[in-house]
């Protein structure tokens, strides 16, 4: 699941927030990121970031808000009300909604030791975030050299277009500790990597 920037469309036309996350996007991250066999995808949406750690042959623990259809979905939960993350669970990937970005950080750092959102790069700016940024625990920042393409809202028919928007993987890490190590990657070199579509292997609860 994730959000994005259709200025055109207010919040009230926009639902929950969905526009799904470019597979070029997940495939940079694992090639960059050491990930855990087990992770949580806690805005899962239809399964854009799911489909393809179950390709790299991760376990995902798939859940939202609603069912927007993805493969596997544990429950239909409201994230930011949770108190504990699935059994085995230690790592959260996930591309959160746009409006409730922080939050949802506030809440991935507190349930789990590793975290990795797609973020707006703006995200690491701000006196307000200093919780989640100036603690220790972000250990790493992948920017995108250049801008991804554009995450469209649900349903969006249109022409596709380059985001105006720039954006990065945040790490948190709580065995980390000290600066955050600022670093660029390029989501072109994994164009043409699609995932298997007869692997998924969803995790249960």
């Amino acid at each position: 699941m994730s959000y994005r920037e259709n200025k055109a469309h207010p919040h009230a036309e926009r639902g929950n927030d969905l526009y799904e996350t470019p597979g070029v996007a997940v495939r940079a991250l694992l090639a960059t990121e050491w990930l855990p066999q087990r992770i949580w995808e806690p805005a899962c949406g239809p399964g854009a970031i799911v489909r393809e750690l179950c390709a790299a042959g991760h376990e995902v623990v798939p859940t939202d808000l609603v069912s927007y259809g993805c493969p596997g979905q544990v429950a239909e939960m409201d994230f930011l009300k949770l108190h504990g993350a699935p059994f085995g669970v230690d790592c959260i990937v996930t591309n959160p909604p746009y409006k409730h970005a922080r939050a949802f950080a506030e809440k991935a750092v507190e349930l789990c030791p590793r975290v990795m959102m797609l973020l707006r790069l703006a995200f690491y700016e701000g006196i307000t975030r200093g919780s989640l940024l100036d603690t220790g625990t972000l250990a790493r920042v992948h920017v995108f050299r250049k801008r991804l393409p554009m995450m469209h809202r649900d349903g969006w028919e249109g022409p596709k277009a380059t985001s105006m928007t720039a954006f990065a993987w945040f790490v948190w890490d709580r065995s980390h500790r000290g600066p955050t190590t600022l670093g660029r990657l390029s989501w072109e070199d994994f164009v043409d990597v699609e995932p298997e579509p007869q692997s998924l292997p969803m995790a249960a609860e």
